[in-house]
């Protein structure tokens, strides 16, 4: 006689399982239509990336085309008109002397660095911590120097330096227009390297810097350069704040 056993929870929920998940499967193909859910937002997407892409291509030739021919158009007006041609020369002299073209030539190369400290880690006779590292004063007075000779360009770590720039010292970090380098740092000018090296043996600055590197073992050496190139100055140009000075 076959036993007849008694029908359990799992045993009525099959069915329900089974039916809801013929249904899911059939509403997704009848959605999707046969074909992927996903596919046609990354099709349109990648559609999109491609569509922006040949729009900024399209744009950039066009910006390169009109630049072009504002040259071509200022070059001809210049070769007709001699007052057009003597404003033109004018400020490609200001941007020169702005630092905002690069600029090539024969100059020097100014190498600063910290005293090392002696073995046992002591320091010398009447030297202070202070004493061993090089300061914003010895940077500074030797671009001011460098200026002063008439320096057609100076770059400190080979960021080219304007009127507006500012040397800041950390302790014995250099911060020069965002940015922070430490020693040893390397100042290049273009220029007359004997006018250059006249007005360095001139400064008061740089001769405390000599004194210093004599006595504490500090790194100050200048080296004539056959060639120097300088790039361009590409910070900002707004000016942030000033302020009257009372003398």
């Amino acid at each position: 006689m076959a036993r007849w056993s008694r029908p359990t929870v799992w045993t009525a929920l099959v069915p329900v399982v089974a039916l809801a998940a013929g249904l899911l499967f059939a509403t997704s193909e009848r959605t999707a239509l046969g074909t992927d859910l996903r596919s046609g937002e990354i099709t349109e997407l990648s559609q999109l990336i491609r569509q922006r892409d040949a729009v900024a291509a399209r744009q950039q030739e066009e910006l390169v085309r009109l630049q072009a021919q504002v040259q071509a158009l200022t070059d001809q007006a210049a070769s007709r008109d001699g007052e057009v041609a003597a404003v033109q020369a004018g400020t490609d002299v200001n941007l020169s002397a702005a630092g905002l073209t690069p600029v090539r030539g024969a100059g020097v190369q100014i190498v600063l660095d910290d005293a090392r400290r002696p073995a046992g880690g002591g320091l010398p006779p009447g030297a202070t911590v202070d004493s061993l590292v090089i300061h914003q004063s010895d940077v500074q007075g030797v671009v001011n120097a460098l200026w002063a000779a008439g320096a057609d360009g100076v770059a400190i770590m080979g960021q080219r330096l304007i009127a507006t720039s500012a040397v800041r010292c950390v302790g014995n970090t250099l911060l020069l227009q965002g940015r922070t380098y430490s020693p040893p740092f390397v100042i290049t000018a273009v220029g007359d390297s004997d006018e250059m090296r006249e007005e360095l043996a001139a400064s008061r600055d740089v001769t405390l810097l000599r004194q210093a590197a004599d006595l504490y073992g500090l790194t100050y050496r200048v080296s004539d350069e056959r060639q120097v190139a300088l790039p361009a100055y590409e910070g900002p140009l707004d000016v942030r704040y000033a302020q009257v000075d009372a003398g």
